[in-house]
């Protein structure tokens, strides 16, 4: 099961679909509130824990009962979560959210107050703005590894998500404010951050693997914020090398 970061959707994980389902039945799914999902009424409680236990109730209707999961961003957060419960068989997470501290915060903590004056300009003016030529150069500096590379051209920011009241800006405060503080993880876990990650520094990683101890760290060369439109390869990679181990280890009991 595949799960996207904040203000994404499942078409995040295409690139990477061929590679996988290979070897597994995939499922990407669009998170409560993006994509074709729907969020809960406004008042509602919507954070990251219940979140975790949105995706926790999906995977029992589906009769899921311990499925691989992989997870980008806030994806990889909801992931280890999950792991956290027992309830996955392993998690393969990139730049999960949860694990930078103090200073390396700032830029999203910004972020979340200027969205409250974004949400105040009128959408068109807020749309025409993100399309700008400036505003897409920035949008490939910061959520590609590349942002020369051609193929990322039509890469911008959705100022559509900034409204008043919508999902991204009622998750955003909760995404900067997380900390991921679960004891235990007993599952198999790789963490993988890309080199260039502009939004979550790369350091984070190394207190990943101090909290858990027995995780699997990979460096992503070359990859920004969302690995898999960077080298969707060497993601598919990443997972089906956790995956793969644990089946290894189950076929020999």
């Amino acid at each position: 099961m595949l799960l996207h970061g904040l203000g994404h959707r499942r078409q995040a994980w295409r690139p990477v679909l061929r590679m996988l389902d290979t070897a597994h039945d995939v499922i990407a799914l669009d998170l409560p509130g993006f994509g074709a999902s729907s969020a809960p009424g406004a008042g509602e409680r919507y954070d990251i824990a219940w979140l975790v236990d949105a995706v926790e109730r999906f995977c029992a209707r589906l009769g899921l009962r311990r499925p691989h999961l992989a997870g980008n961003s806030l994806g990889g957060a909801i992931a280890l979560e999950l792991a956290a419960r027992g309830t996955a068989a392993s998690a393969t997470v990139f730049s999960p959210i949860g694990f930078t501290v103090g200073p390396e915060n700032v830029g999203n903590r910004l972020l979340t107050l200027g969205m409250g004056v974004a949400a105040r300009v009128p959408e068109h003016i807020r749309v025409a703005v993100a399309d700008s030529p400036l505003m897409r150069t920035v949008a490939r500096r910061v959520l590609r590894g590349d942002p020369d590379i051609r193929h990322h051209n039509d890469v911008r920011f959705d100022a559509t998500v900034l409204s008043a009241g919508s999902p991204f800006t009622r998750l955003a405060p909760e995404v900067a404010a997380y900390s991921f503080t679960a004891d235990t993880v007993e599952c198999p876990v790789t963490v993988g951050w890309g080199d260039r990650d502009r939004i979550l520094t790369p350091r984070a990683a190394r207190r990943a693997a101090a909290r858990i101890a027995h995780a699997r760290l990979v460096s992503l060369p070359g990859c920004g914020h969302v690995p898999m439109a960077d080298r969707p390869a060497l993601v598919s990679a990443a997972i089906m090398g956790t995956t793969r181990a644990v089946e290894q280890s189950a076929a020999r009991f």
